[in-house]
């Protein structure tokens, strides 16, 4: 990528031989194990296992006391498709291709050299299955053997919230008579906001199948309802009754969740394969509030994980303060079937993978190291576009804000969401809104935002322009740097400059001024 003097090859060496010396064989590859890897959809920390008190998860919370629980574990980017492309091919977003939605007139998807989790796996002789949402494509790219999705001509609704459904399914799968090791995705379409699509049926969709006059009955489902009086809002959301009423139906959703992991892990249970099966649970982006899903402050990055091994019982129940990201998990499920990241290019560059498995931190939880994580974000909806990246540490967090002179973007199905609505109106009529910002400043953010975690959790005072800060800021912009440069960012010069790699800068890509103040 761009040359910036000199150590930067060096640097990106080096951080590819340790990835490869993190990267544990920790079992014997005869050794018989599968995959069952869970993701939510803008699901966040509405969960007793992350200590909310009022949000009824039972079967997350007894998967937690299999597990190790990541307290600081975070996705690589905060939006739907473009964080499903990380987490099934380990590269972030601007890396792999999928700058934005998969979905509609979005249309992005990931470039056709890449080499995906499920390809990898099928090419090894992992039997892969996908049930429930997808929303990545190519096609060719992210081929199951097995796949039940919206893609396949299922309704999104019935194959991503009906839990009935896709306990059948995973029945289906899991009683084949295949003999080979499998990895079965489970995506979830709930907690999903659905009322600019499905408005009939609430702002999550929480009426949907909970047999109710027009809506319909999943078999498996027993509706739990919540008083938005007990909710618990999080510091990033109005407290308002507005907000409270959209918390109250998310947590519903949230346990329809938690009760189809419950039926899917029953399976497994009765399929015989609970005694070899690594289960994973994460999320792809933060909640569909305000400062949550499509920003990169912590409220929209910050993601449940949980890591249950039966390789790894002595950890069981255990919390981990290791700093963990969703493109950790392509190179977790590698690891635990021993299997090697393949050697190719993409766009000319070699394709390495910057994450690490996560099995190490299964055994031992670490001493070093564990310190970092990276995140990037282009578009969300097509019309979206705000480039960021981030780099966070366990005290600060840099946000570089690449088309900060123009505003921060509202996607469709908050702007019509009651909260939004909520915060519009009493913006537009004067009204305290309860929030800890205004929409001013919601919109227009500086091209730099530097947040000391320690002392400031919520992010509300940037320390970007503070002198005292220089050095902190100085380092963490060389941080983000190299790792651009090691993911080949093609944003590596935005927004200041061109970055020039053909022609006479082939072999020197190169990037250029354009005098243009940035």
């Amino acid at each position: 990528m761009a040359n910036f003097g000199e150590g930067w090859d060096v640097f990106c060496s080096v951080l590819f031989v340790l990835l490869a010396l993190h990267d544990v064989r920790s079992f014997s590859p005869q050794t018989k194990r599968n995959v069952l890897l869970f993701v939510g959809d803008d699901a966040g920390f509405e969960t007793q296992v992350y200590n909310n008190t009022v949000c009824k998860t039972p079967h997350l919370d007894a998967l937690a006391k299999r597990s190790v629980v990541f307290k600081h574990a975070f996705t690589s980017v905060s939006s739907c498709s473009p964080s499903r492309s990380a987490i099934l091919t380990g590269l972030p977003q601007h890396q792999n291709g999928m700058y934005g939605l998969e979905n509609s007139v979005h249309h992005f998807v990931s470039f056709d050299g890449v080499r995906s989790l499920p390809v990898i796996l099928k090419q090894s002789g992992i039997r892969t299955g996908i049930i429930g949402k997808k929303h990545v494509g190519p096609e060719s790219v992210y081929q199951f053997d097995y796949s039940k999705t919206e893609l396949d001509g299922f309704p999104i609704m019935q194959v991503g919230r009906n839990i009935t459904l896709m306990k059948q399914f995973a029945h289906e799968f899991l009683s084949s008579t295949d003999p080979r090791p499998f990895l079965l995705y489970i995506g979830f379409h709930d907690p999903h906001r659905c009322g600019h699509t499905q408005p009939q049926y609430g702002q999550f969709c929480e009426k949907f199948g909970n047999g109710d006059p027009g809506m319909g009955k999943i078999p498996d489902w027993v509706p739990t309802t919540y008083d938005p009086g007990e909710v618990i809002v999080p510091g990033f959301v109005q407290d308002t009754p507005a907000a409270r009423g959209d918390l109250a139906a998310q947590y519903t959703t949230i346990s329809r969740l938690d009760q189809g992991i419950g039926l899917i892990l029953k399976e497994l249970e009765l399929a015989g394969y609970t005694d070899d099966t690594l289960v994973l649970y994460t999320s792809d982006n933060g909640i569909p509030f305000p400062n949550g899903r499509t920003n990169l402050y912590d409220s929209g990055m910050a993601e449940p994980l949980l890591v249950s091994s039966p390789a790894h019982t002595e950890r069981w129940g255990h919390e981990s303060n290791a700093m963990a990201s969703t493109v950790d998990l392509t190179p977790t499920v590698l690891d635990w079937f021993g299997i090697p990241y393949p050697d190719y290019t993409l766009n000319r560059e070699a394709v390495r993978l910057t994450g690490q498995s996560l099995l190490p931190v299964l055994q031992r939880e670490p001493s070093t190291g564990w310190d970092t994580v990276y995140a990037s974000h282009n578009l969300h909806e097509v019309t979206m576009y705000y480039p960021m990246r981030v780099v966070r540490n366990r005290r600060y967090k840099l946000i570089h804000n690449m088309n900060n002179l123009a505003p921060f973007n509202i996607d469709q199905d908050f702007y019509i969401s009651n909260t939004f609505q909520d915060l519009l109106n009493r913006t537009r009529s004067g009204q305290p809104t309860h929030w800890f910002k205004t929409l001013k400043d919601y919109y227009y953010r500086p091209q730099w935002e530097l947040f000391d975690h320690q002392a400031d959790p919520l992010e509300t005072t940037n320390l970007a322009g503070d002198r005292r800060y220089a050095s902190v800021l100085s380092d963490l912009k060389e941080q983000v740097l190299r790792w651009q440069n090691a993911t080949n960012d093609p944003w590596i010069c935005a927004p200041w400059g061109v970055l020039e790699n053909s022609g006479l800068y082939k072999e020197k890509p190169t990037c250029m001024p354009m005098d243009n103040g940035l």
